[in-house]
């Protein structure tokens, strides 16, 4: 796991309790035997597949490395991966990771969830584990659609979904998961999609890396449920004049011959997408997403259209240091230990604030 200065944080210690595999592993080693139960032609093969592909990287011994899902589709990820790993409670998975991370330090965590799973019951947690900074990385499976109870809209389907809970379309404005972390100060945000494989391994290599929480937006087709959702981000053609790839240090440029480019406009201090010409060239943003301020990754992320994607920026939206919890929590306990001792736990239960019951 890359190395990451972060000071008065703890991080490289955490990550230094973390055994390394004693021999070099592949993405066999990684490969439970257990038969995949997905649809047929579901998104979820492609990331489960990638993600298989690049744990040997991390060159961390498998049992200590634990994925966690709440329930879902996604959430049968954790059997078919040969580490430790708990399916969990709908929606609890970022609050049982939580405290798996904060006990065990040398573990590696990561969460496993859904768009229904996370921003629906388990929205409360999701947003606690970002705003606390726990070392977690959370890999959210965005098809919005609820794919296993067969078809109801999520909250992040669009506005007009028709579908078995919906049958006049969808009232509710949805969740950009993008954005909700932004706000929650999450101290990474990134989006990727399914079946770019060089682009999801590249984003899950930064977050390892990263100390502290790292949430990943992976937009996941459902193609029984929602089938094409992302399709403008994946033909060839529409996609060139679609996506947006964030690189930090260059400036937003995409389409054909990098022919636009992200500015920020004067009057109102939004984002948008403009032609780029020699006169505004200059003007062009170039992305920065170790940038303290959250501000123009927040507004990066609400360039993307929930109806048509037209311009979807993915890549890595923001990266800071922040202070980690479970590295804070350790360090307040070796504080308290030594300055008063290890506690008693029979004297605490039978201390003097106890009842005694009689009759």
């Amino acid at each position: 796991m890359a190395e990451t200065t972060t000071e008065g944080t703890g991080a490289i210690e955490a990550l230094s309790l973390v055994p390394k595999a004693e021999a070099r592993q592949s993405m066999k080693d990684f490969k439970s035997d257990q038969e995949v139960r997905w649809c047929p032609g579901c998104g979820d093969y492609a990331i489960l597949a990638a993600v298989q592909g690049f744990m040997p990287e991390l060159g961390l011994a498998r049992e200590n490395i634990v994925f966690v899902s709440g329930i879902g589709c996604s959430s049968r990820f954790p059997y078919y991966m040969n580490t430790y790993g708990m399916h969990s409670i709908h929606g609890r998975a970022p609050a049982i990771a939580t405290g798996l991370a904060a006990s065990r330090r040398d573990l590696s965590v990561w969460v496993v969830t859904g768009d229904g799973d996370a921003l629906s019951i388990g929205g409360n947690h999701l947003i606690h584990a970002l705003r606390r900074n726990v070392n977690l990385k959370i890999l959210l499976f965005n098809n919005r659609i609820y794919g296993l109870t067969k078809g109801q809209y999520s909250p992040t389907s669009e506005v007009g979904k028709i579908t078995k809970s919906t049958p006049m379309g969808s009232l509710d404005a949805p969740f950009n998961p993008v954005s909700l972390a932004l706000g929650a100060e999450a101290s990474f945000v990134a989006r990727t999609v399914d079946s770019d494989r060089k682009h999801l391994t590249e984003t899950l290599r930064q977050a390892a890396a990263h100390p502290g929480t790292a949430l990943i937006e992976i937009y996941q087709n459902c193609n029984i449920f929602n089938d094409g959702a992302f399709d403008a981000l994946k033909d060839k053609q529409s996609a060139e004049e679609a996506v947006i790839r964030l690189e930090h240090g260059r400036p937003i440029r995409f389409g054909g011959d990098l022919s636009k480019g992200v500015v920020r406009d004067a009057r109102t201090g939004d984002l948008k997408v403009v032609a780029v010409t020699p006169e505004n060239e200059d003007q062009v943003l170039v992305h920065d997403a170790h940038a303290a301020s959250p501000t123009t990754a927040f507004a990066l992320s609400r360039l993307a259209d929930p109806d048509t994607l037209h311009h979807t920026p993915i890549g890595v939206f923001r990266s800071v240091d922040r202070p980690v919890y479970d590295a804070q929590m350790s360090d307040q306990l070796d504080t308290a230990i030594e300055q008063q001792g290890k506690g008693d736990l029979a004297a605490l239960l039978a201390g003097g604030d106890t009842w005694t019951v009689v009759g």
